[in-house]
């Protein structure tokens, strides 16, 4: 009995989307106000979906404090109230849209939870804008 277990959280991060290998007027274009040399801020929404069977023991798919405690100690600790660009080795060389942040948050996800359950990434970045990783 496959089921999906669902965990929100949020995290509120700086950062600026700019490409080194372009000048700045490319990146202005390319960017606009996300190009910000001062940088900007999202209070991002975070949607862990784990995929698995149903434990027959617990009744669980997967332990929601358990998966409470990964979020928080991997994603949350190493990206709240951090500029992505300058703060955290994951964006140094980079780009910090919200595409690249759903996929690291997967990679870091992914080495802490048994690869027999299916993971997915949901990231709002906006109420409006949001990136789901991977597409199956």
């Amino acid at each position: 009995m496959r089921t999906a277990v669902f965990r929100k959280a949020n995290f509120n991060s700086a950062h600026r989307l700019n490409n080194p290998l372009f000048d700045e007027k490319t990146n202005d274009e390319l960017f606009g106000l996300c190009n910000n040399p001062n940088y900007h801020g999202h209070n991002y929404d975070l949607i862990v979906k784990v995929v698995g069977e149903v434990d027959p023991v617990t009744g669980y798919v997967f332990d929601m404090k358990i998966l409470s405690d990964i979020i928080k100690d991997e994603i949350i600790e190493r990206f709240d109230h951090k500029n992505l660009n300058l703060d955290t080795i994951e964006f140094k060389t980079l780009i910090p849209t919200a595409e690249n942040i759903a996929r690291v948050i997967y990679d870091i996800l992914r080495l802490k939870i048994d690869s027999k359950f299916e993971i997915e990434i949901t990231l709002y970045e906006t109420p409006r804008n949001y990136v789901v990783y991977p597409i199956k």
